[in-house]
């Protein structure tokens, strides 16, 4: 007789860890999710992509329940589509923070993801996007940038690295934001003491589950906070090797479905 799994809690990443580099998702791992959710574990996408970037994603997955959105500044409720919790970013902060980072490295190029439901991302002259399937609207300036409430800013600079930027960014921003770095080419500003975990925290503290239930996959440095919330993290093969060296243990890639390898072993 096969024992049960000690996890009733999966936190997967998307981009990098879920889905393939088509912004797809397997079949494979289509089925070993919904083979965990009829063990009675609950699946619950954790992404840097704000809410409106993550609703089509959901509807592939039937995810009508919670996800966290933003890095952890949103809560949202898929079924009732809306947030069940959100924080912005002051835009004074956010500003002061990108000078500071710009008096050490000159100019970088910023966009924004907006808060809400229908939030959009806007970017500024000289941004390009990590990832062009991802709509976004360009602004004329960078005062345009905060016509409305935001969740985040993210930055890009022609020459340097994102681990050099991200690190010379914590350096300078201090306590006016949390720094970030979650895939190629995005380094991030949130609010000061947000992350996955937190946002995750609230969720599974909704759902009545608690951090020694979850198993936690993901890619990227941002995904750092999570695993040190959950009981169990497991990074991709592909994963960043700040992540690697405090997994737990180490899959396949995304493009090799190493989330389902693990999966299948935990609920056969």
């Amino acid at each position: 007789m096969v024992a049960p799994s000690p996890y009733s809690l999966i936190a997967t990443d998307l981009d990098g860890t879920l889905l393939r580099g088509d912004d797809t998702l397997s079949e494979r791992s289509l089925e070993a999710l919904a083979r965990a959710g009829r063990a009675g574990a609950r699946h619950l996408v954790v992404t840097g992509r704000p809410a409106p970037r993550v609703r089509p994603l959901l509807d592939d997955l039937g995810c009508t329940g919670l996800a966290v959105c933003g890095q952890g500044a949103q809560v949202y409720d898929a079924g009732a589509d809306r947030l069940l919790w959100s924080v912005t970013l002051d835009r004074e902060l956010a500003e002061t923070a990108l000078g500071k980072i710009e008096a050490e490295v000159g100019q970088v190029y910023a966009a924004v993801d907006q808060d809400g439901v229908d939030g959009l991302t806007l970017i500024e002259p000289g941004y390009l996007m990590p990832h062009p399937t991802l709509p976004a609207l360009r602004v004329d300036r960078r005062d345009d940038l905060w016509c409305a409430p935001i969740s985040k800013v993210l930055l890009r600079h022609h020459t340097l690295s994102d681990d050099e930027l991200a690190t010379i960014a914590r350096s300078v921003v201090g306590s006016l934001a949390t720094v970030t770095m979650s895939g190629p080419g995005t380094v991030e500003l949130q609010p000061c003491g947000v992350t996955k975990a937190t946002g995750l925290a609230l969720a599974a503290d909704h759902l009545g589950l608690s951090p020694r239930q979850a198993l936690a996959f993901g890619d990227m440095p941002n995904d750092i906070p999570m695993f040190d919330w959950a009981s169990y993290g497991v990074a991709m093969a592909n994963a960043h090797p700040e992540l690697k060296a405090v997994a737990d243990e180490i899959t396949l890639s995304n493009e090799d479905d190493g989330i389902a390898v693990v999966l299948e072993r935990l609920f056969p």
